[in-house]
Order: structure tokens, then sequence, then C-alpha cells
């Protein structure tokens, strides 16, 4: 391994504040390092250091001579009159970087529904993101250094990011990134680094500096390490007061006290979770969920829904039906625009289908969880306790009662920033006093869009954990792919055919859904003007295609007969099982979607083997 820079017993003031002290770090070929840590203890601040934008003001920072180092800086550039083709390739003409496989990629996965002759000052917050990651990775760079890369990225942009960095990187080079993306930093990093902020004592006490503990392997690697750090620690604890108890006894009779060593061991770490429970009890919750919410909770029947401008008319929804059952826990996933805002909003009952029906338990309450924090602001003037507090003053979860304090002390407010008026908080403060808001309403029905923005890894923990005591039906959208397999049971797709598709397989199925529409769409728009006429070969080939799809299709339609016949039944007891019969309808209308896929594909064939025959 070879060295391309470090810092030794590096440290940063602001003002008389130590943001960090005593950090001695190295950076080598091969290395992809995960920064992890809670909002404001350092993160940014710790990348500047390394990558030299920052000088400290302690200690000193070291590289590899002729060492390249490109950055990804939270601020997007905005100055005007600067095109897309500019910022990201200056001077290089499209000829040149389009001859690149690597370039090539990065235009495909990050701008390929941006005119590279734009302004960017005039894109969205998201086009302008990608623009800023687009030219990082485009520069030549020994050290790639990224920000909050994910930021604005949907599931497929970070799918893509991190297969990119990892077909790049290989044993050359070096990758720092800093991430709230669990699934991200698990997929690509190798290392750990974990930044534990500084601690104010008071009393006129010094002040300790934030430090950066190293962890070896992968995000998953670092949670079981920590675990075990923390395991360790508190054992070490109780040997000091068993130490204690035994000094005095010496004091009194003379007996010597010894202790041994504790020594970190991956056994050790796996031991903590061997026997532990899973995150939830599914079957328990959906009992309570049934109590509380009835048979019915939201039924979506025959919905149409369309937007009007300008232009005409934007079908999103057309003829979907969907069930949610009782203390069901669906993750929603979709290209943008294809409607997942709208359809939690059709859920919530803030917009009205225009064709179809939405229909409502009749002890169903819904609570939404917006993308935005603006409800806030009337709150302004009030403290995070009483803000909290003014919805309810105590909840009940997982069967014990919980004060507003208790909870505002679970998701991470110390009691100091816990009496900080709204007004002052930050971005992520802000989002965690939403969120613990409408937990205190206890609603049996809770719709979240884009939760986990703006929240530190420790506090989606903490958010997953409060979550997986809820007795309710939840729902989720969410870019964050930990988040959504972590606390959903099951995912569905928006593909932007203005249906609802189920994903058996999960967000991996969504993922292969999306790669194999693209390639395809890619293969029609490479024809063009294609050679008309099929060798015999090819015919043989496009028949038996013929005949295959055929054979599946009507294995789809036997499939349809046979679950519409299922329901039937189960729907003509007298206490029809109402999960059950909303799985089987989730059955049918997979089928039927595959069936009308397969139908599409026959078609298609059939149309080639006629007009090139």
């Amino acid at each position: 391994m070879s060295f391309l820079m470090g810092l030794k017993e590096a440290g940063l003031r602001a003002g008389v504040r130590r943001i960090l002290g005593g950090v001695t770090l190295s950076l080598e070929d091969g290395d992809r390092i995960g920064i992890v840590g809670p909002n404001g203890a350092g993160k940014s601040t710790l990348l500047h250091l390394l990558a030299g934008t920052s000088e400290p003001t302690e200690g000193h920072r070291s590289a590899r001579g002729g060492v390249r180092v490109a950055l990804l800086d939270q601020a997007d550039d905005v100055t005007e009159g600067v095109t897309v083709r500019r910022r990201v390739y200056g001077d290089v003409s499209d000829h040149v970087w389009a001859s690149e496989a690597a370039q090539r990629d990065i235009a495909a996965g990050l701008l390929s529904d941006i005119d590279l002759d734009a302004d960017v000052s005039r894109l969205s917050g998201g086009q302008r993101r990608r623009v800023s990651l687009a030219r990082c990775l485009s520069a030549p760079s020994d050290v790639i250094v990224l920000d909050e890369p994910t930021n604005h990225l949907d599931v497929e942009g970070v799918d893509w990011l991190a297969r990119h960095l990892l077909a790049r990187r290989g044993d050359h080079g070096a990758l720092v990134v800093v991430t709230h993306d669990r699934w991200f930093l698990d997929a690509v990093c190798t290392r750990m680094w974990e930044v534990v902020p500084a601690i104010d004592p008071g009393d006129e006490r010094p002040q300790i500096p934030g430090r950066v503990e190293e962890y070896d392997g992968s995000y998953a690697a670092y949670v079981l390490a920590r675990a075990e750090r923390a395991r360790l620690a508190e054992q070490a604890a109780r040997k000091r007061d068993n130490l204690m108890r035994k000094e005095l006894a010496w004091l009194r009779r003379g007996a010597p006290a010894r202790t041994s060593k504790p020594r970190f061991r991956i056994e050790a770490a796996e031991a903590l979770i061997a026997d532990s429970p899973p995150p939830r009890d599914s079957v328990e919750l959906a009992r309570m969920a049934t109590q509380r919410l009835g048979k019915r909770v939201i039924d979506v029947d025959d919905v149409g829904f369309a937007y009007s401008h300008e232009g005409g008319r934007r079908e999103i929804f057309t003829g979907v039906t969907w069930r949610l059952a009782p203390g069901e826990r669906v993750g929603i996933v979709g290209v943008n625009g294809a409607g997942k805002t709208t359809l939690l909003k059709l859920l919530a009952g803030e917009v009205e289908p225009l064709a179809g029906e939405v229909r409502r338990g009749k002890t169903v309450e819904v609570a939404q969880l917006s993308q935005s924090t603006h409800e806030l602001d009337r709150l302004a003037d009030l403290r995070v306790n009483e803000a909290v507090a003014q919805v309810k003053n105590s909840v009940v979860i997982d069967g014990k009662e919980v004060s507003a304090s208790k909870l505002v002390e679970r998701l991470g407010f110390t009691r100091e920033r816990a009496w900080t008026p709204v007004a002052d908080l930050s971005g992520g403060e802000r989002r965690r006093l939403q969120l613990m808001r409408i937990l205190m309403g206890e609603p049996n029905v809770l719709l979240l869009d884009e939760p986990t923005n703006d929240l530190d890894t420790d506090t989606l923990a903490a958010f997953e954990d409060l979550l997986d005591t809820f007795p309710g039906t939840l729902v989720v959208v969410s870019h964050d792919r930990y988040f959504l397999e972590r606390v959903t049971d099951h995912q569905v797709a928006l593909l932007g055919d203005g249906r609802i598709r189920d994903l058996p397989g999960g967000v991996e199925e969504y993922l292969e859904l999306r790669r194999k529409s693209l390639s395809a769409d890619a293969a029609v728009a490479s024809r063009g003007e294609r050679t008309r006429g099929l060798t015999g070969r090819q015919r043989r080939e496009a028949e038996k295609e013929m005949a295959s799809l055929e054979r599946r299709m009507s294995k789809c339609e036997q499939a349809i007969a046979k679950l519409e016949e299922e329901m039937a039944l189960g729907a003509s007891v007298a206490e029809p099982d109402v999960g059950r019969l909303s799985e089987l309808a989730r059955m049918v209308e997979q089928h039927r979607l595959d069936h009308e896929e397969l139908e599409a594909a026959w078609l298609s064939v059939g149309e080639r083997l006629e007009s090139e025959g």
C-alpha cells in the first residue's frame, strides 16, 4: 500500500471552540473510507483538512508529491453564464471526453436528462448537485473526496454511483466520502471513520475536542465493532466499580485486587446479536393494528389521476387498484415524476382522484410527514420540549408510557438543545422535531415522504427503533434504500406507466427492471435505419420467442383465474381474512402487469416478423 496523504495530531479551532483535536489519520492507495458522525460533529471539517482546502490550527497535514485531489463540496457553484458542458468538461471538446468509457458512463449516469448547453444557474438544486458530482468524478484525480454525494439522488442514482466508484477505483487511488446513506456506505467502503463531537463540560473546565475513531470493514462491520466497543466500555466501567469496592476491602483487610485487560474479539461482537430477537414482532404488531384500525384501512379502487398544464394533460395514475391492510408496512420506489408524492396525497385525502375512489376505514387516523418543515415556522418562539408537549405530554411506545421530554432525548436532543427555540434549530433538528410531533399524535396510519433528509446515522437508527414499535399501517417513500428495507416488509414500484407494481424481489428487482427498461430504450434508439429482412435463423428464433411468450402469457392467465377463485371463496365466508384478500389482490394485479408486458413483447416480435419478413 502506498501513502497518499494524512494528518498528524491535527486539529482545528473556530474561535474559542476546538472542533477537532489530536487527529492522526493515514490515507493509502486502495482505501475507500466512509465518514459518519452526528450532524455538526466536524465531518465536513475533517474532509477539508484532509483535502488541503483548510489548514489545521494545530498539528499538520502531509501528502505525497503530485497527489491530485477532486473534491465535491456541499455547496454547488451557481455562477451565472456558465454552461453545464463548460462546468463539467472545461475546454475539452466533446469528441475527446466522449471517447473515454468512464466519461460516457458519468454522462449517462448523471447528465442524461440535462441539456449540456443549459446555464448551470438556471438548473434545479438536484440538477446542480449532479452537475457538481459529474465534474468531480470527471476530473483527473488520485483521491476523490465527496461530501454528501447522495443528496438529491434517487435509488437508481445511488445504485449507479456505487457501481461506478467500485468499477473505477481498484488498488489505485483512494475515496473518502461523507454520507448518511448507509446502504451506500456498506456497498462501497472498506474502512469507517467515526467523528466523535467535541464536549464542553462547562464549569470553566477545558473543552474536550472532537476526535476520530477508526474501524475496519464496511458500515455493517462498523456497527458491529461499535457495539462491541460499547460492551467493553460498559464491562470496563463495571470492573472499575468492582475494583473500587475491592480497594475499600483491601484498606480494611489488606486483600489484593486484580483485574484483566479487556481485548476486542469479533466472536464477542457476534455474540451480542446471536440471541437478539427480530427488530419487530410483525405478528403482534399486525394484531394490535387490526384492533386499532378494523378490517378496512385504505382502499384505492380503479383510481385515475392527472395534472393539467399549459402543454396539455399528464396522466399519473390509470385504473389503479391497491389495498392497504392493517399493520402493513410498505415502501414505495419509482422514477422521478411517476407520482410517489401524489400517491401519498391521495391516501391522505389531500387530493381527490379524477376517476375511481379512495375509501378509508372509519377508525383511520392518518398522519403525513411531508418533505418540507415549513409547518414548524409558526412554532418559532416555542422551545423543542414545548413544541412536542403541545401535541401531547406522553405517548405509549412498546407498551410503556414515554414522556415528551424522554422522546426528545431518544431522538438525539441533548438536555441543552431540548430547550432551544425552534427558530434556532438546524435543518436536521427541525426534521427530528417534525417526526416527534407526528409520533406524539399517535396516528394509526403513517405516511412518510423522504423522512431521512438531513438526519445523521445515529438519529436514523433511533427513528427506525421507534418505527419498529409502531402498531399501525406504514407507507414510506424514500431514496434511502437502507432505511426503506429496514422499516418496511415489502416494496412496490411506480415505473411511470400509471400503475403500481409489486416487487417480490425488493429494491433490487426494481433496479433490475429499470436497467432492462433503459437498455431496451437504448437498443430501440440505436437501431435507427436498420436493414430490412430476416435471415432464416433469425426468423426461427423470433418464432420460438413468440411461442415462449405465448406459453408464459397462458401461465399468467391460469394464475389469475386461480387467484380470483380463491378471492371469491375468501370473500364469501362470515369473517373474511382482509389481509389475505389484500395480498391476493396484489398478486392478481402483479400477474396482470406481467401479462401486459408479455403481450407487448409478443406484439413487438410479431410486428418485426411481419415488417421484416
